[in-house]
């Protein structure tokens, strides 16, 4: 399992996505290195199956650091208010979809129960009896 080269769709991808949030706001494009940290990130996705950069360090041998992936995430810059509704535009475009609705739910998802790190957390009754933070 090595994330060596970026697969060709995903890279066409990426440049897709760029050029839509280059339409949309014209001065919040990605840059180069937002690009590759991008396409790095999603090919880890695929290949570990899981979003963790612990994971996608092994899985790239070395080759960036779980610290690195990290403050890329922190301080890179990238317009994430754009980069969910453009990747979504992206996606429906290529496959034609015109009509439909759209829902993003995770409330059957458990969380944990200790969650001191992670901010406005509120207390669930969960439906099999006690109680979970999300």
């Amino acid at each position: 399992m090595i994330i060596s080269r970026a697969l060709t769709f995903l890279t066409a991808f990426i440049e897709t996505l760029d050029e839509t949030i280059r339409l949309h706001k014209p001065d919040s494009g990605l840059s180069r290195i937002q690009k590759g940290w991008l396409t790095f990130c999603i090919m880890g996705i695929l290949i570990t199956n899981s979003v963790c950069q612990a994971k996608f360090e092994r899985a790239s041998l070395g080759r960036y650091s779980s610290a690195a992936l990290s403050w890329m995430f922190r301080h890179s810059g990238i317009p994430w208010e754009l980069l969910l509704v453009m990747s979504v535009k992206v996606i429906l475009r290529r496959f034609g979809i015109t009509k439909g609705i759209l829902v993003i739910d995770d409330t059957g998802k458990k969380r944990s129960k200790n969650t001191v790190k992670i901010s406005f957390v509120h207390k669930f009754k969960d439906k099999d009896g006690g109680f979970i933070m999300g």
